[in-house]
This record gives C-alpha cells, structure tokens and sequence, in this order.
C-alpha cells in the first residue's frame, strides 16, 4: 500500500481528481487531493497567494502521513511539488510529474512557459488589470485542456474554475541536489497536450533527467479522459 499526494495545476482544484481517486483506493491505496490556496473550496485571497504558500500547504500534508509519498503535480503543480521537495525531501518516495511543469533550479514557470511557442494557452489567457491574476478565454478552455474530454466533464470543470494568481507563476524555485535532487523522479507526458506542448515537457525532462518517461495519447487531463490508464502507470511505480 502506498500514499499518494496528487496536486492540481493552475485554475483548477483537487476536484480534477475525483475519477481518480476511487480507482487508487479501490487498489487499497492512500490518497490526499487537496485543494491549493485560492483554489477548489479554499478562499485564500489572490493577494496572499505565493510559491512560498503553495508549497508550506503541501507540506502540512506531507508531514501528517506515516510514510513517505508519491507525490504527483499536474502541469503548475509540478512546480509546487519541487519546492515542497526540497524542504521535506524524507517525506517523498518519488516524485511524478503529469504533463508539469519541471524546473531547474532558479527557473520560473513562466520563465519556461514563454518558450513554449506551440502552447495554446499563452494567447488565450486573460490577465487582470494589476497583473495579479489571470483567468482564460471562456471560448479556448476546452480545446486547451480537454481535448478528448466528454462533453460533460468539460461543462463540470469549466464550472470549477478559478482566478489563477500569478506570483507563484513567476517566482524562481530554489532547489538543491542534496534535498530535492536525491529524490527519484518519473514524468507522464502527454503528446496531444495543447497547454504544455510535448516539444517543452520533453525539453524539460531531458533538461533535468528522470527515472522513468511515460507516454499517455492524451490531452492535457488525462484524470479525466483516461483515469483508469492513469491509474495503472500510477500503480505501477
């Protein structure tokens, strides 16, 4: 039996996981999905929102389980759990990046984001007055992140939807190789992702090496268009 810890990417909450969620603890697994601040149910103010406290937030979590976890971010969330990694190293098993965004040291997302020219989500996001959040066009949502998602699960998520703060976006991670390095590291790409093109996952896991790459034909939600292969590469590790 494992533990896992699945932390959700920009705009959305730990609702993205909940066909996933059943399918892992019907294997007799632990899991944690919770929502960042300011997302899913919580009403963290756009203003106290940081890479700081995403980070301590998965750390709460990391520090009440018995055991170390797999730990898992979906697009932002991968920059989340690096940071989380570094302070609670003893508290991961392995580290799976879902189509996420994977940094070195030093590096911001949206430093990294900026050079992926073939994303369809840079042009169609909407941003606030002061620069402080950023939401995207009503219109580009589902053929930037559920392509080959029901027409249901695409109306549900929309609904789901949050302002996305963007400090934690351009803020640099700081990681080591004592800490965060020492830990194992898988990435799950995604080749029809049209939010974080496969040209720059590849470029960043090549960039920063992994133990495993796994393949999914997916858009960029998987959890909701192919739980159950998800799941099986998950169990698998």
């Amino acid at each position: 039996m494992s533990t896992y810890v699945l932390i959700h990417g920009a705009w959305h909450g730990g609702w993205c996981w909940d066909k996933v969620v059943p399918l892992l603890e019907k294997e007799g697994h632990i899991v944690q999905a919770p929502d960042l601040p300011g997302h899913g149910s919580d009403k963290t103010p756009i203003a106290e929102i940081s890479l700081q406290t995403y980070a301590d937030s998965v750390c709460r979590i990391l520090d009440a389980q018995s055991q170390p976890v797999i730990l898992l971010g979906h697009s932002m969330g991968g920059l989340v759990i690096t940071q989380a990694a570094e302070y609670r190293p003893e508290k991961i098993n392995t580290l799976v990046y879902l189509s996420a965004f994977l940094l070195r040291n030093g590096e911001s997302l949206m430093q990294v984001f900026g050079e992926d020219t073939e994303s369809l989500l840079g042009p169609n996001v909407i941003m606030a007055e002061d620069q402080s959040y950023g939401t995207v066009r009503d219109e580009a949502i589902q053929e930037v992140f559920y392509g080959d998602c029901s027409a249901e699960d695409v109306a549900r998520a929309k609904s789901l939807l949050v302002l996305q703060a963007m400090a934690p976006l351009v803020t640099p991670v700081n990681t080591s190789e004592e800490n965060f390095g020492r830990i194992r590291r898988v990435y799950i790409e995604c080749l029809r992702d049209r939010a974080v093109s496969p040209s720059i996952q590849k470029k960043m896991y090549t960039a920063l090496p992994c133990e495993r790459v796994i393949s999914m034909d997916t858009s960029h939600s998987p959890f909701l268009s192919a739980p159950e292969e998800l799941v099986a590469h998950l169990v698998s590790l």
